[in-house]
């Protein structure tokens, strides 16, 4: 009788030894349910799979980043299945975890319906409950194409070992092809079978929670050059209290979508005659965006900052000194041809303020200098990103540009952190984090030297406001790395706010210049920093963060005034006069409606005041004061609520 041989092992810091042939599982006790996979130096691993001399092992648990996705991605090939099994003729994409879900793409005759859906998500739990086991092997390209003979998108992904995007790497990612075979827990024949790099689930009962969500059309790898494939998107969770969370989330975040609201209150709206992602402001849009700007322009000129205005078109010669036309121009919209010359629709304001900046001489004295301006840009976002406000081809960017010394940017930059969090507060965004994004290895300008210190100092700053920060590998633009601010909405979404970069190499290709004290010539550093990121942006996620009712200083009506009677409308007229000196934006509903139903007309309308009067209020100068959630306080005189609606927009407070 033969020895075992032994191996030796590290699972949970400390040594084991355990007998050839154990399986990441056995050795970590895992039962398929709350550990779904196992991480062994680093890489993660099917609980099926051997464990080899030195491993190091840590569980990976079913409600952890990576089990989410593992689950994600076994429900997945458990969609499939089902959609091959109903419909047969269906060829199969990619199916690869996203955030919060899982899709897979497929090749039918006709889109899938809300009744399909039905139909295969009834099978899948069919599938679950029948608890197939996940088997992966090896395969040579031959043995692939052979097997997948049928399957022309796997075929084409079979030559794409080690490439391909994050999305196809889940199929063949790494330096060997794997299958994995659905195999039936009683028989161990054959279910069904993927190209799939893995690791999985144990088996389909280590499946806790799915639902499936929606479909749409996608094409094949992303490019309109290529066939249009019908994709199904589902979510999975590591338990159904989770999943119910998350579908609660989605209702709440569905209620609050800005597309939605925006019409609902006669915010925006994006005509078709203007074409995709451009979006025009209605009178009550418009009254918040003035607000919103004017409360910037009015925190910008205490701070020292000094406004500029800059054209929408300029030729081509000015992003071919600033490195935009290499480096950005997929970016940008197609040139027109003028008087023998190429003019672009201007993507970005910094060139120009460069130029305002070399216009003539600068002294050290004038620095730091900091222009300001709000900048309409234009960007050709593709049709498939374009998303309401947030994500448009028209866009105006609170845009500043500061140009100092090596010696100042330092402070300049603490400063300059802090009034961007100060004046996003004021706005009603409190919880943040922050993003520092790195130099992309190909895509960049200017020296390696440049670029470390430039990240080294952004990084200090960002740490000096005890925030969270989190690394952004490879994202930054090409002159500069960049600091983000990330703000979590009512809801708990992260946001991308305002962006701070420092810039070396701008300067550099405009030769920009000024006098030191000692009289020699220096090029100034600078920073380009948007607040808003764009005007648009953060309308949109105003919107969604207060559910369309805006505290009382960004509403575009502050009070409606409802009279009881037709008779206490002139009264009530009085009263808006006389808010109205107070700057208050004030409407009295003198239409033929019922009270109760000019109350609800408030109340859908999300005015975050209303000042009813009858005979009694005006007996004694008085109004009874109800605000947006039902509450009322009556007889309050006419200037004490006055004064009290005047207060609540001064400090900016929600009601």
């Amino acid at each position: 009788m033969s020895a075992v041989s032994e191996l030796r092992i590290t699972l949970a810091g400390a040594e084991r030894v355990v007998a050839e042939g154990t399986t990441y599982g056995d050795a970590l006790e895992a039962d398929g349910r709350s550990v779904v996979a196992a991480r062994a130096n680093g890489e993660l691993k099917d609980l099926e799979a051997l464990v080899a001399e030195g491993d190091v092992i840590e569980p990976v648990e079913v409600g952890s980043p990576d089990g989410r996705a593992i689950v994600r991605h076994s429900t997945a090939h458990v969609m499939a299945q089902a959609v091959q099994e109903i419909f047969p003729e269906a060829k199969l994409g990619i199916g690869p975890p996203v955030e919060n879900g899982f899709y897979y793409d497929f090749d039918v005759k006709s889109p899938f319906t809300p009744e399909d859906l039905k139909r295969i998500e009834k099978r899948m739990r069919e599938i679950v409950k029948q608890g197939q086991r996940f088997s992966r092997r090896r395969v040579s390209d031959e043995e692939a194409r052979e097997e997948l003979a049928a399957e022309p998108y796997k075929l084409e992904l079979i030559g794409l070992k080690g490439g391909g995007d994050a999305e196809e790497n889940v199929e063949v990612g790494g330096a060997e092809l794997t299958i994995y075979d659905n195999l039936d827990p009683k028989s161990g024949e054959l279910c069904w079978k993927d190209l799939c790099r893995g690791p999985h689930v144990p088996t389909t009962r280590s499946i806790p929670a799915f639902k499936l969500m929606r479909t749409g059309g996608a094409y094949w790898r992303g490019s309109e050059k290529n066939p249009q494939l019908q994709r199904i998107y589902g979510t999975a969770w590591e338990s159904r209290d989770r999943q119910d969370e998350y579908l609660h989330f989605l209702e709440e975040a569905e209620k609050r979508d800005h597309r939605k609201l925006g019409a609902e209150l006669d915010l925006f709206s994006f005509p078709d005659e203007l074409g995709s992602g451009l979006p025009v402001f209605h009178p009550k849009g418009g009254v918040i965006r003035r607000v919103m700007e004017d409360y910037s322009r009015r925190r910008h000129e205490e701070a020292g900052y000094s406004f500029v205005n800059t054209p929408h078109i300029t030729k081509s010669h000015l992003y071919e000194i600033s490195g935009h036309l290499d480096w950005y121009a997929d970016g940008m919209f197609p040139p027109m041809e003028l008087e023998g010359a190429k003019y672009y629709l201007k993507p970005m304001n910094c060139p120009m303020h460069n130029l305002i900046f070399r216009a003539r001489g600068r002294s050290y004295r004038e620095l730091p200098l900091r222009l300001f301006e709000f900048g309409t840009v234009y960007r050709y976002e593709k049709s498939g990103v374009v998303h309401g406000l947030t994500r448009v081809r028209g866009l105006t960017q609170d845009d500043a540009h500061i140009f100092c010394t090596r010696d100042q940017m330092r402070d300049e930059l603490k400063s300059l952190l802090r009034f961007v969090l100060e004046l996003l507060r004021d706005y009603g965004l409190e919880d943040f984090y922050l993003e520092l994004s790195t130099k992309d290895p190909v895509k960049f300008v200017g020296t390696d030297e440049d670029w470390e210190e430039a990240t080294e100092t952004l990084r200090e700053v960002a740490e000096s406001e005890n925030l969270e920060l989190v690394m952004d590998p490879g994202g930054a633009a090409f002159y500069g790395p960049k600091i983000s601010v990330q703000a979590r909405d009512a809801i708990g979404r992260s946001w991308q706010m305002s962006t701070i970069q420092l810039d070396f190499n701008l300067p550099k290709l405009f030769e920009l210049e000024f006098q030191s004290s000692d009289g020699s010539r220096r090029q100034p550093v600078m920073i380009h920093r948007a607040l808003f990121g764009s005007i648009e942006r953060f309308f949109g996620v105003l919107v969604e963060h207060y559910a369309g009712a805006f505290p009382p200083w960004l509403a575009p009506v502050q009070v409606v005034g409802i009279p009881i009677a037709d008779a206490h409308a002139p009264y009530l007229q009085d009263v808006a006069k006389k808010a109205r000196e107070r700057g208050i934006r004030i409407e009295v509903d003198a239409s033929d409606d019922r009270m109760q139903k000019k109350i609800r007309n408030a109340q859908k309308s999300k005015v975050p005041f209303m000042l009813l009067a009858g005979d009694e209020d005006i007996a004694n100068g008085a109004v009874s004061f109800r605000f947006r959630n039902g509450e009322q306080k009556n007889g309050v005189p006419v200037d004490q609520a006055i004064e009290e609606i005047a207060d609540a927009i001064e400090r900016r407070i929600q009601v």
